[in-house]
């Protein structure tokens, strides 16, 4: 608007700066042509006609050429000014891509490692369910074996109740009876020692019977244990299997998002680009009408071209953000870290002894007031009070890992 307004003024100058010239030269025509009628000459005054032509001339031709070296003027330095604005977004959206890639080179290690947890993790929760299973197949064995142990028992009960019922209806032969029946010597202890080897292989059946019995009943006793432990390991390893799980979404959707912004800032920065090679190419334009024009107009209109097209500005700018440090979700710290570092659940102790819903260490959960040996022991309700202690408003941030894996920084 301020270039706009100053050719106009020029205009206006130029226009008046006309009008006076054109009054003189009328004057000094008449002046002339007085002279001459006083002293008779019969020619008109030629040398006023010519520099009166000379003047005009001189003057248009500055007001033609003027005013178009004063638009392309302003307009470069709009158009310079324009291109410096956008090599400065430019800047600013290279620096911010730049970070977008290192924060999405350090997630893409982040979920690396993760995954590869949750593949182990995955392997020994199969493992675990393949074992229980096996158990649960030796239970169910050793419970039919003791079921027909039980039967056998049973039988034999029945068949030694059967014998002694018979012993006790029939009249046991006395010693003497025995003796005086049998044929001989060798006789009597063949009878002697068939009675002997009776009795004995009743007594002999009912105790390897009660026996087996007592082995079946603490073998079924000892799988059932084995399945109730494995059946707790199992489940420990599908809750740690969906914790993994929780924080590889999580990680995998920031780094959804943050692919997401890369794109968009790309896109912006490929256009601010097109945009700078079309500025450059009108700025070319008008710099080679100037140049044009220069070469046309007078040293002193060249000279004001050049002044007016000298001009250009820059500009820039930028912003940030980050994920909120307050606690949120109703837990004691920012949900995200809650999410990054157990998935929400009260997980048993990891390699480094972090365990519960914060994944607190036993150190730090005895230096702030935890009770028992393990985060994980303790009530929902406890851990929070403990963690909010560590948080102390964001101060202890540090003490999580995923703090500065989900974008929270004290």
């Amino acid at each position: 608007m301020q270039a706009g307004a100053e050719t106009g003024s020029v205009r206006k100058r130029l226009v008046r700066l006309t009008a006076a010239l054109g009054v003189l030269d009328s004057r000094r025509f008449r002046r002339e042509s007085r002279r001459h009628m006083r002293s008779h000459v019969p020619h008109p005054p030629r040398s006023a006609l010519v520099a009166l032509g000379v003047l005009t001339a001189a003057v248009v031709a500055a007001l033609v050429m003027l005013v178009p070296v004063l638009s392309r003027a302003d307009d470069l330095g709009t158009l310079k000014s324009q291109l410096g604005a956008q090599q400065a977004r430019q800047r600013g959206l290279a620096g911010s891509i730049g970070q977008l890639n290192q924060s999405i080179s350090r997630l893409d290690g982040q979920i690396t490692l993760v995954r590869s947890r949750e593949a182990t993790v995955n392997a020994e929760l199969a493992r675990r369910r393949a074992e229980l299973a096996r158990v649960g197949d030796e239970l169910t064995a050793e419970r039919a074996h003791l079921q027909v142990l039980r039967r056998r028992l049973a039988a034999a009960r029945t068949l030694l109740a059967a014998q002694l019922r018979s012993g006790y209806e029939t009249d046991r032969p006395d010693l003497m009876t025995v003796v005086l029946s049998s044929h001989g010597f060798q006789s009597l202890l063949t009878k002697l020692s068939f009675l002997g080897d009776a009795q004995h292989a009743q007594q002999q059946l009912i105790t390897i019977t009660v026996s087996a019995k007592q082995q079946a009943a603490a073998t079924a006793k000892r799988l059932a244990a084995l399945k109730r432990t494995d059946a707790r390991l199992t489940h420990e390893t599908a809750v740690q299997a969906r914790a993994l799980a929780g924080m590889n979404a999580l990680l995998d959707s920031r780094e959804a998002a943050l692919s997401r912004a890369r794109a968009a800032q790309s896109a912006a920065l490929d256009a601010s680009r097109a945009t700078s090679q079309r500025l450059r190419g009108r700025i070319s334009a008008v710099e080679a009408a100037q140049r044009a024009a220069a070469r046309r107009a007078a040293a002193a209109a060249a000279a004001r071209a050049a002044a007016a097209a000298a001009g250009a500005s820059s500009g820039g700018g930028g912003g940030g953000g980050g994920t909120s440090a307050a606690p949120s979700g109703g837990w004691a710290i920012p949900e995200a870290i809650v999410m990054c570092e157990s998935g929400g659940q009260n997980l048993p102790p990891n390699s480094a002894g972090a365990s519960g819903y914060y994944q607190i260490i036993p150190s730090t959960w005895r230096l702030f007031g935890g009770t028992g040996p393990a985060a994980y022991l303790t009530s929902l309700s406890e851990q929070s009070a403990v963690a909010s202690r560590i948080w102390n408003g964001g101060a202890g941030a540090s003490n999580w890992v995923c703090a500065s894996i989900v974008g929270i920084t004290h």
